[in-house]
């Protein structure tokens, strides 16, 4: 691997969720001296983020920005990790539509997930965590991978009956990763701390 390899998977992307030109609503300071901020969301690992962007940034929705590492950051001044509840109502709405849109846009990524899913427990499996996946289609799923791996979303569609839109399950899987702390399993977000 080069050295440009290994930079390149260091480098941690985020899509604009919210962009804010006159900055955060609970900054108290005059708004001539307020940053543009926003919210973003991890492109790999899902994690959210509140970033202050450089004063002559002009961001829209849907943009990437570079998070990490600070050397390549562009429009970014700092981030820091938040929680869902953390975000606006504009982020908290516009996050469906990128989660979906990431999905799609890295489908290999995610066919793979049905491809490579395991057992978690004796009796719980990675695919009965998806919203809609009970016991009869993760069977059928692990059957037919069995006979060859999948390739598409549209493949899995076809090849698994009962098994519609396997994209915007995953989609709705990570979401509620995303809304809900409590869950006991995470199989999308926060991976990367966990590697």
């Amino acid at each position: 691997m080069s050295e440009v390899d290994s930079d390149e998977t260091d480098v941690r992307r985020a899509v604009v969720l919210d962009y804010l030109a006159h900055g955060l609503s609970d900054d108290r300071r005059p708004q001539y001296e307020r940053s543009p901020a926003g919210y973003a969301l991890d492109v790999e690992d899902f994690e959210l983020y509140q970033v202050a962007f450089d004063d002559d940034a002009r961001l829209t929705i849907g943009t990437e920005i570079v998070i990490e590492p600070e050397a390549e950051q562009e429009v970014v001044v700092e981030c820091r990790q938040v929680e869902y509840e953390d975000l606006t109502s504009g982020a908290q709405s516009e996050l469906e539509y990128v989660v979906q849109d990431l999905v799609e846009e890295d489908e290999e990524r995610f066919v793979d997930f049905y491809n490579d899913a395991q057992p978690i427990t004796l009796r719980l499996h990675q695919l009965n965590l998806l919203p809609g996946i009970g016991k009869k289609l993760r069977n059928g799923i692990l059957e037919e991978r069995k006979r060859k791996p999948f390739e598409s979303f549209e493949e899995l569609s076809e090849r698994v009956s009962g098994l519609h839109d396997p994209d915007e399950i995953l989609a709705e899987r990570i979401l509620e990763e995303l809304r809900d702390d409590d869950l006991k399993y995470r199989t999308f977000v926060g991976r990367r701390d966990e590697q």
